[in-house]
């Protein structure tokens, strides 16, 4: 399940973010890659990075008991890989496979904390563009497990 681009909380040009704030992290970023099969996160495994993908597709999934991990949402360029960073105990919520090869910007967890502490323009503007994507994620998950095990239709919203 992709969602539509315009939706995307956070892109590969970090949207959100103004220039300046955007060049700061961006100095933090190293160049990675995983080949295609890569488990890049395991669900409840502790965390202590994050990437934005540059190329190539990422699945999230949750584990299901008794059934085959349900794939939540697929990431592209641009999209963002890990937001359990945030929080103790910083365990991983979901899971993430690289479906193609990927080439991505890694972020080391502490450095992206520590940025926001000591600039509080850019911490509050980051973890914005963070809350969105968390909240996104939560809906995405919450519309997919409904989709694959509630009743009928109820993945839906009824506005």
């Amino acid at each position: 399940m992709r969602t539509k681009a315009g939706l995307r909380p956070m892109t590969g040009r970090l949207g959100a973010l103004p220039e300046e704030q955007r060049g700061r992290l961006m100095e933090l970023a190293r160049a990675v890659s995983f080949p295609a099969g890569h488990r890049i996160l395991r669900e409840r495994r502790t965390v202590d990075r994050f990437w934005i993908i540059r190329t190539g597709t990422v699945s999230l999934d949750l584990h299901v008991p008794g059934r085959r991990a349900a794939v939540i949402e697929t990431l592209g360029a641009g999209d963002l890989v890990g937001w359990s960073w945030l929080f103790p105990p910083r365990d991983c919520h979901m899971g993430a496979l690289a479906d193609s090869p990927v080439r991505a910007w890694q972020f080391d967890a502490e450095d992206v904390r520590q940025l926001c502490r000591h600039d509080p323009r850019f911490g509050y503007v980051f973890m914005t563009a963070m809350a969105e994507v968390i909240g996104h994620r939560l809906e995405c998950a919450r519309t997919r497990l409904l989709e694959l095990y509630g009743p009928y239709g109820s993945g839906l919203p009824r506005w």
